[in-house]
Formats: C-alpha cells, sequence, structure tokens
C-alpha cells in the first residue's frame, strides 16, 4: 500500500523545474498538455517516492494567493541539513530552520513558489516509548 501526493500548481511547468532545483525531485513518466499548450499534469519522483501535480483550470487558486496554507508534505530525506543547504541555494522561503524534534528527527520546513509548505526530515535517533505500570493510563 502507498499513498501518493497529488499538488495542484498554476504553473506545472515551473513547479517541476523548482522542486527539481530546490529539493532534488527527478521528473518520472510523460507529462500531459492541455488545449492551451501548457502542462497540465505531471509526476515526479524523491527516491523511490512519487508526487504527482496537475492545474484544475483557471480559477484555481494557490495557497500563496489564498494567503494560507492547505497542506504540508513531510518527506524523509538522508540527510537534512544538506537538503536544506540545496533549498536555501535555490531560493525556497524557508519558514522552518533546521531543528531537532522531540520525537527524534531534525526537520525544517520550506514553501515552493506558490506556496505548498513542505517539511523535509531525517530520523536522528531511534524513539522509545516510556513503559508504564500495569493499571495506568495514558493522560
Amino acid at each position: 500500500m502507498s499513498i501518493t501526493s497529488y499538488l495542484y500548481y498554476e504553473d506545472v511547468g515551473a513547479a517541476l523545474k523548482f522542486l527539481s532545483k530546490a529539493f532534488g525531485f527527478r521528473k518520472h513518466g510523460r507529462a500531459m498538455v492541455g488545449p492551451d499548450g501548457k502542462l497540465n499534469h505531471a509526476a515526479m519522483k524523491l527516491g523511490d517516492d512519487l508526487v504527482m501535480m496537475g492545474c484544475p483550470g483557471s480559477k484555481y487558486k494557490n495557497p500563496k494567493r489564498l494567503g494560507q496554507a492547505t497542506q504540508g508534505l513531510y518527506v524523509n530525506v538522508d540527510n537534512v541539513d544538506k537538503h536544506f543547504e540545496r533549498a536555501t541555494e535555490a531560493g525556497a522561503t524557508i519558514i522552518q530552520e533546521p531543528e531537532d524534534t522531540f520525537y527524534g528527527a531534525r526537520r525544517y520546513g520550506a514553501e515552493d513558489p506558490e506556496g505548498h509548505q513542505w517539511y523535509f526530515a531525517q530520523e536522528i535517533k531511534k524513539r522509545t516509548l516510556k513503559k508504564r505500570p500495569a493499571g495506568q493510563s495514558r493522560k
């Protein structure tokens, strides 16, 4: 079983270029062009994972134009600090600097030019759950 994200973009062609340059995605499969000659569907991979994207039409407004986030993607990478440097050099808008989280990951957040929020993380330690004495419930 797997889940594939499908993101809407006003400019799918520009999204392909940015995601490749800033986050290291690579094109996957054949992109589709609409009657207007613009890309209206494409797919990209990061490692073995797939994300698809498309343009739903002229009335669509991306998160940047709406003025708010509409989703957040959480992507595991091998070296989050190196990935952060690449994204920064490519001009990604950083919404959270790299930091170690309480749940055992090092993570940073970035926005693409249309306002989609991406969080990239690397596991830094296995999280261990504390055992509770028998009869005690989690609060």
